[in-house]
Order: structure tokens, then C-alpha cells, then sequence
């Protein structure tokens, strides 16, 4: 019987997703549009970010265990900050080209998905940046992220 691998297994490990966002926070840093979001990001705010995605592409509970974090806690570190649709492009742009400086796998079916992943959580990122409170309870469950779906239409909380 053929096994699937989740998507944090065909990328590789860990490892892989830290040389990406290294990589690619390097890239924003210095950007002209994004350096200004993040130039007072926490020394952490790297390894974070690998471990949330490596977790939702089906790693280990890395961002869970490791950063004691939660789905909430990520939501949360985007309130307030207004992000703009033309932020959110360049920062999809720098990570797809990072993505491809780094040797991210590049066959259609895992891109589609990577794609399709980065697409979703920046919007929702967005989104969520013009709120003043976390519309999401603690414990809410991390995403898992496929090969695939998406579970339906974006429906936001109604309070």
C-alpha cells in the first residue's frame, strides 16, 4: 500500500523550514515596503514562524510543545498591526521566491498546496490585523493543512 507523506514530510524537516524563513526574513528586513512591519520582531520570531508552519504542513508539535503556542496565540500576534493587501502580496512574493532560491520541492501538487496555504493564512492574517481583540478562544485547534482542501467558504465568527 502507497502512504501519502504530509506535506512536512515531501518538503523534508524542520531543518527545511528553517532555512526558508531564515532565508526569507532576510529578504524582509531589508525590504522597502515590509522592513518597516517587522524590524522590531522578536529574536524568535523566526523560529516561530518555521515551527507554526511545520506543524500545520503536519510536522511534530513544534510550535504547540516547543513555543507553547497556539492557533489563537498566532492570530493574536497579528491584531492591531492594519496590514495592508499590497504588504500581503510582497510578503507572499519574497517567500515564493525565497521558496524557489532554497530549493523548496517544486512539483506541482506540493506548490499548489504551499501556495494555497501561504494564500489562505496571509489573508486571513490581513483580516485579522484590522481587529482590535482575538476573535479566536484558546483553544481552538491548530490548522492542518493538506494536500488540498480548504473545508468550505470563509465563514468569519459571528458574536
Amino acid at each position: 500500500m502507497n502512504t501519502i507523506p504530509t506535506l512536512y514530510e515531501w518538503a523534508g524537516d524542520i531543518k527545511t523550514f528553517e532555512t526558508l524563513f531564515t532565508k526569507f526574513y532576510e529578504k524582509v528586513l531589508k525590504d522597502d515596503l515590509l522592513g518597516e512591519v517587522f524590524k522590531d520582531m522578536s529574536p524568535e520570531h523566526v523560529k516561530h514562524v518555521s515551527n507554526f508552519v511545520a506543524e500545520v504542513f503536519g510536522g511534530a508539535q513544534f510550535y504547540t510543545i516547543e513555543d507553547n503556542g497556539s492557533h489563537s496565540k498566532m492570530v493574536g500576534k497579528h491584531i492591531g498591526k492594519m496590514l495592508t493587501e499590497e504588504k500581503r502580496q510582497r510578503w507572499v512574493q519574497l517567500l515564493l521566491q525565497t521558496a524557489d532560491e532554497v530549493g523548496l520541492k517544486s512539483d506541482p501538487e506540493f506548490r499548489s498546496a504551499f501556495v494555497g496555504y501561504i494564500e489562505w493564512g496571509t489573508r486571513l492574517a490581513v483580516i485579522n490585523s484590522q481587529l482590535t481583540e482575538n476573535p479566536m478562544m484558546n483553544g481552538e485547534p491548530m490548522p492542518k493543512w493538506g494536500w488540498g482542501e480548504t473545508g468550505g467558504p470563509y465563514m468569519p465568527n459571528e458574536n
